[in-house]
């Protein structure tokens, strides 16, 4: 996978693939290098899914607020706007891993959550 940019700045965005059947408000893990995160996806004008805000919860990640750790992730990186980033498939539709190329990362991987608990702490966070 490619590092896209955010217009025309320096901040990063991953376009994910569009077999992985996301939609563009879906709220899913995001593992950088072996730490989790979550991150909400959100949609080029295109409307490919990407990944342009990683947060420290649920909540951070459907408002795009808090410390972006994408962007931290990418700093901190040898990856470049343009370059390559692996795009690990750990839990379909619930939990994904972005590692740098080279780097080796061990996932634990967990069942999604049920539908019905899952809309219940979203309208807790409301």
């Amino acid at each position: 996978m490619t590092i896209g940019r955010v217009g025309r700045t320096d901040r990063p965005r991953i376009e994910l693939p569009s077999d992985l059947d996301l939609s563009a408000g879906d709220v899913i893990e995001c593992v950088l290098d072996g730490t989790s995160y979550d991150a909400a996806v959100e949609t080029t004008l295109d409307g490919t899914a990407m990944l342009q805000h990683v947060a420290d919860n649920r909540r951070l990640a459907r408002e795009t607020d808090g410390e972006n750790r994408l962007v931290e992730w990418f700093a901190a990186s040898d990856c470049s706007l343009g370059g390559s980033v692996h795009l690990d498939i750990v839990t379909p539709g619930h939990t994904y891993g972005l590692r740098t190329p080279g780097q080796r990362v061990v996932y634990s991987a967990t069942d999604a959550p049920d539908d019905s608990l899952a809309s219940i702490a979203e309208r807790l966070d409301e």
